[in-house]
């Protein structure tokens, strides 16, 4: 056959492989030709496998061409028990399971070049006897590389001789994506592709002006080493600065009594009130309206007035004085740790104003990504922490105006998501899921796009992984993460989580509102010096050194006793 001649979207003879014998709704079934004896066909010096699960069959329907994602390949006798039909087939008749999902037909343009027009959904709807095809790797191209609009390359279709993947950045960063993974199987890698590609588009684009706002919340202190030009914010260096005062009220309360007291309710009112009245000393400072502070706003106040405030409101009763006590004690407890300086260093009271410029260690101009530290920030403030970043940068953006929000567009990665908003009612998780729920919800409305990163898909708090448009997922082998998976995606989409305990490391399925198309891509290759800092240790090597001396060990002990890296 001489395919130099052949016209685009003609049917191919030699890539024909059976008859259509059921069609249900967006499902086709076809029976397989008996005369095929390999599962594979070689058309054009290309080998195509046949029934291969995620491959892209298509059927003729005059000149539209109407596309399928095969799902299933099985033995027909094996089809007709499951419907509970008597069996006539002979043992090696097999059918291929398919979902349609998109038309294309091909088209002349005034230089007489072809160009196939490629849409998602179908509105035509093939018929039994109906003949299906494998699509041809040239076309494969076409669909799959087809990009429109605001678009970044991630990685490569999977079979479809390089295709490139692009993903809509509107739909991929401001609707929420997920990144879902076991461990090892390349999620840090897949967060770094997509936000180099978001990086570089401003060149490969031509824009004259490109400045991302990424802020990671990296609790492992990995993406520094993939990003050397990022503003890294750590504990470890004095860089991450989230003072007490910028703490809401029910944060406050999450450091200083948590939910488990049973005097919890009476603890808050004390809290409260002294709260209400240093915030007011301080806007006093500030030259602020005092009047227009509530207990929320986010005033700086002196630890010292806090304390002299619960102070003064203990009753006379020493048997009546416990809450207070207590409170005072745990301020105690958090001011002389060491570990909390972030957090806990006392504010001067000079009247220089010093909310913008917290403000702006996050969001301000400078190198990007964001990279935040909180491997060094204790477990027990981890949730307040990252509710802290999580809810400036939302709040930042409703006071914003509509102008404002347009240009200032944010880009919030919370990495190992099952620790800072778990599925389960832990206290010192409670600010940090109501932060980052708050994101999801609401956050494409003002501009506040989320990345989630986790291992463990089952222990992510269920309402915030729920609104992710597009999801990102790679090799998946427990059981009940696959189970959570398939019950997030669409219902269309649902059958390719079979696939996920089998994938290679780096591939992944992509599917949502970012993606052309569902579809198995191999997340593209970054240079080394582009990498997390999330490599495993090698055993192997490692043993082949001599055992730490006890000089060694004594300067690794000091960075444990004071706690610095």
């Amino acid at each position: 056959m001489n395919t130099g001649k052949r016209k685009p979207g003609e049917p191919i003879e030699n890539l024909a492989i059976g008859k259509i014998i059921e069609v249900d709704g967006s499902r086709i079934i076809a029976e397989l030709d008996p005369h095929l004896t390999e599962l594979s066909r070689v058309y054009a010096g290309e080998t195509y496998p046949i029934g291969q699960f995620g491959s892209i069959i298509r059927i003729h329907f005059g000149r539209r061409l109407i596309y399928a994602l095969v799902s299933r390949l099985r033995m027909k006798a094996e089809y007709e028990a499951e419907h509970g039909l008597a069996s006539h087939a002979s043992p090696d008749e097999r059918i291929v399971e398919a979902d349609l999902f998109g038309e294309g037909e091909w088209t002349l343009d005034a230089a007489g070049t072809s160009d196939l027009k490629f849409e998602r959904g179908v509105a035509t709807y093939p018929l039994p006897q109906q003949t299906v095809y494998l699509t041809p790797k040239t076309e494969l191209r076409s669909i799959y590389g087809h990009k429109k609009g605001a678009t970044i390359r991630i990685g490569e279709h999977v079979g479809s001789g390089g295709a490139p993947c692009y993903a809509d950045v509107n739909e991929l960063l401001g609707k929420h994506t997920a990144v879902l993974g076991s461990t090892g199987a390349g999620k840090s890698c897949a967060v770094a592709a997509i936000i180099h590609s978001v990086l570089e588009r401003g060149l490969e684009a031509g824009y004259s002006t490109w400045k991302p706002r990424i802020v990671i919340l990296d609790p492992h202190n990995e993406y520094g080493a993939a990003f050397p030009e990022h503003s890294q914010l750590s504990t470890d260096n004095g860089t991450l600065l989230l003072p007490y005062w910028l703490l809401s009220f029910q944060e406050t309360i999450a450091l200083l009594i948590g939910k488990t007291e049973f005097v919890a309710t009476s603890q808050a009112n004390i809290v409260k009130s002294a709260l209400i009245d240093a915030r007011k000393e301080g806007a006093g400072i500030l030259g602020l309206d005092a009047a227009a502070i509530t207990v929320d706003s986010p005033v700086p106040y002196k630890l010292a007035t806090l304390r002299a405030k619960i102070e003064a409101d203990k009753p006379p009763q020493a048997s009546k004085q416990d809450s207070h006590n207590s409170i005072l004690q745990k301020l105690d407890v958090l001011v002389t740790d060491a570990r909390l300086n972030f957090l806990m260093t006392e504010w001067t009271g000079v009247a220089d104003d010093p909310f913008p410029s917290i403000v702006a260690q996050l969001v301000g101009d400078g190198q990007q990504p964001r990279v935040i530290d909180l491997s060094g920030v204790p477990n027990e403030v981890a949730g307040v922490s990252s509710a802290v970043i999580a809810r400036t940068l939302f709040n930042l953006k409703v006071w914003q105006t509509s102008d404002e929000r347009a240009t200032d567009p944010i880009l919030l990665v919370c990495e190992e998501a099952h620790r800072y908003v778990p599925n389960s009612g832990e206290a010192q998780y409670e600010a940090a899921q109501e932060a980052i729920r708050r994101i999801a919800k609401e956050g494409r409305k003002y501009g506040v796009g989320l990345i989630l990163v986790s291992q463990r898909p089952s222990e992510v708090e269920t309402t915030v992984l729920s609104q992710c448009n597009s999801w990102i997922v790679l090799r998946i082998t427990n059981d009940s993460d696959r189970e959570h998976v398939k019950a997030i995606l669409p219902d269309s989409m649902a059958g390719l989580t079979k696939m996920l305990s089998g994938l290679r490391k780096q591939e992944a399925i992509f599917v949502g509102q970012a993606a052309m198309l569902p579809s198995r891509i191999l997340i593209r290759d970054l240079l080394p010096v582009q990498l997390p800092k999330s490599n495993d240790i090698d055993f192997d090597k490692g043993w082949q050194s001599a055992a730490m001396s006890e000089v060694q060990l004594k300067v690794v002990v000091n960075r444990w006793r004071y706690q610095k890296r």
